[in-house]
């Protein structure tokens, strides 16, 4: 039987990370790590899904033209293309597993991420700092792009510019919500408005289907007693699992004093996450820190434990309604699924 290990805090984490290691991180979530257009499985009753791995084929098609010995080596030129893809679709039609598969077709340097680890890398960085270390990347691979905040989204499309302007290539899926009713289903509308200077450079795929999970986002977070949460502690240091257990007030009064691009080294080789005490968010500040934590928590696949108030009904009603809806639906059903375990492949 291994040796009890102590239990951690994240409250006593607070770890530097260098650009180079922010960039290291972006990169497909494990559950992704050898998706290929070969192993998505379009669904026969929505030929857009079928139409849309032809249409990356194409054009993914450039970069096995450069390949020595390539198709087109011969005196021949790849099809010219438009320099970004624009996946668009609701949620569970597997926009991130095709994401994730035409990065795995790009050769030498390049990079995966959600649009907020993009603008974490700008806020931690500095913009010119990231424009150096992102120029030369041959492919940029945006997931969940966001357009409920008019900032980050013209800092976004000013960087995409510069880079795209020195040959880099860009694809991007919206950030619609696990089962928000049809709400913001099809999205790409607003994101070529929204990113007008660079639209003229997307080719927007539309992805339609249903949800392959046939999930919904009924349901709570599971919440247990103190006295439970404890003994489950407990138990798993003993059997010698890595597992942190922290307040809820004292771990979001921690996370407000690290950047969001550091908390993928705060949960950095953890088993399972435990957290006391969970209460209803009323400041938006805290809960969209929230909602990054939980982004990387689900990245690395970490189960939560909790006692308090569910996890999935923090956000008051109040941020429900307003301009993150998105968001706090999307981080509600990650949080049920990290705290139930059935965690599910990202879309």
């Amino acid at each position: 039987m291994p040796a009890a290990l102590p239990v951690i805090r994240l409250t006593d984490r607070s770890p530097s990370i260098s650009g180079a290691e922010m960039t290291a991180e972006l990169v497909p979530p494990a559950q992704f790590a050898h998706a290929s257009f070969e192993s998505y499985r379009p669904d026969p009753d929505y030929p857009s899904q079928a139409e849309a791995v032809a249409a990356l084929h194409e054009f993914a098609g450039v970069w096995r033209a450069q390949r020595p010995g390539g198709f087109f080596s011969r005196n021949r030129k790849p099809k010219a293309s438009l320099p970004g893809i624009y996946l668009d679709g609701g949620f569970g039609v597997g926009k991130t597993h095709l994401l994730a598969a035409l990065w795995h077709e790009a050769p030498g340097r390049k990079y995966f991420g959600t649009f907020i680890e993009y603008t974490a890398l700008v806020g931690a960085l500095g913009y010119a700092q990231t424009v150096k270390l992102l120029t030369g990347t041959g492919l940029i691979c945006i997931d969940e792009f966001e357009l409920d905040d008019p900032g980050d989204t013209m800092l976004m499309t000013r960087l995409l510019g510069e880079l795209m302007a020195t040959g880099t290539m860009v694809a991007a899926t919206s950030n619609t919500p696990p089962n928000a009713l049809g709400e913001g289903r099809f999205a790409a509308s607003d994101f070529l408005r929204e990113i007008q200077a660079l639209s003229a450079n997307f080719r927007t795929l539309r992805i339609d289907g249903l949800d392959y999970r046939r999930r919904d986002i009924e349901g709570s977070a599971v919440a247990v007693d103190d006295a439970g949460l404890d003994r489950m502690v407990t138990s798993l240091a003993e059997r010698g699992e890595r597992v942190s257990c922290d307040d809820f007030d004292a771990l979001m009064e921690h996370l407000a004093t690290v950047h969001p691009s550091k908390y993928v080294k705060v949960v950095a080789d953890l088993d399972v996450i435990a957290i006391r005490d969970a209460h209803v968010l009323h400041n938006q500040t805290d809960a969209l820190r929230l909602v990054a934590f939980i982004d990387r928590v689900y990245d690395a696949e970490i189960p939560v434990l909790a006692s308090g108030h569910p996890l999935s009904d923090v956000f008051d009603d109040e941020m429900l309604a307003g301009g993150y809806r998105k968001k706090y639906l999307r981080s509600t059903s990650r949080l049920i699924a990290l705290t139930t375990g059935e965690l599910p492949p990202h879309d």
